[in-house]
């Protein structure tokens, strides 16, 4: 019973870690409004501190559950399985706070009315968020979600842990769904400072989270990911020496 208890949980916190990124790309895309949880009131007369703040705890709630002392942590309270899982429901949640609770801001930074500029910047949206999905099943979208630990928890069998891959655009990008996280929250033909919050907001989560991520990953894969480093870019193809 606990295993099956374990396995539902995974399922339900994938869904849910699913409608926290599919409520920001909806936000983002103009299909639901921002602050679509309240009536208005909250941070109404400090929108960019109040934006900044859910941005903050966003960001602190997402690297900090990432970090292997954290995991550790976390595992002599539930099972080792149901850790992935709720990493994914925390993010969901919180993704869904985030924009449900955003407050509106003033202004606008640029506004890009050209039909083909329009259509260009539509299309790098929608790149960007179909690369970031398709960068999760070329490593394992599965084990990334929680739905494969859960799943061989309830068989009882063994999770290997999944080898180092550079296979499609890790071949070329070290982190490529913080890459299409980039162009998914700044390709816009209409970039409000409503939406600019955001945007410089997850723009610094990415790149402070990366920091800890790769010291991770190094402290894990050792040369093998310090050589991948050298010759890898991180968020984009590698043109320069730089790393």
């Amino acid at each position: 019973m606990s295993r099956l208890i374990v396995l539902l949980y995974g399922v339900v916190s994938y869904f849910i870690g699913v409608i926290g990124l599919v409520a920001i790309i909806a936000v983002l895309a103009g299909f639901m409004p921002w602050g679509f949880l309240h009536d208005g009131s909250y941070g109404s007369s400090q929108p960019i501190i109040w934006n900044s703040l859910l941005v903050l705890i966003w960001g602190v709630l997402h690297t900090g559950m990432a970090r292997p002392s954290f995991k550790a942590m976390l595992t002599k309270l539930i099972p080792e399985a149901a850790e992935r899982p709720t990493y994914v429901l925390v993010a969901g949640l919180t993704s869904v706070a985030l924009v449900g609770y955003w407050a509106m801001v003033p202004g606008q930074v640029w506004h890009v009315e050209a039909g083909w500029a329009v259509v260009l910047l539509w299309g790098l949206f929608w790149f960007g968020w179909v690369f970031l999905l398709a960068s999760t099943f070329a490593i394992n979208h599965f084990d990334l979600f929680g739905l494969r630990q859960v799943y061989l928890n309830y068989k009882e069998m063994p999770a290997a842990p999944i080898q180092f891959v550079k296979r499609a655009m890790y071949q070329y990008v070290r982190h490529p769904i913080q890459t299409g996280v980039l162009i998914g929250v700044w390709a816009t033909p209409l970039m409000t400072t409503t939406q600019l919050v955001l945007s410089v907001g997850f723009t610094v989560y990415i790149l402070v989270g990366l920091w800890f991520e790769e010291r991770d990953l190094i402290a894990e894969h050792g040369d093998e990911y310090t050589n991948y480093r050298d010759q890898v870019g991180k968020l984009f193809p590698k043109i320069t020496g730089s790393k």
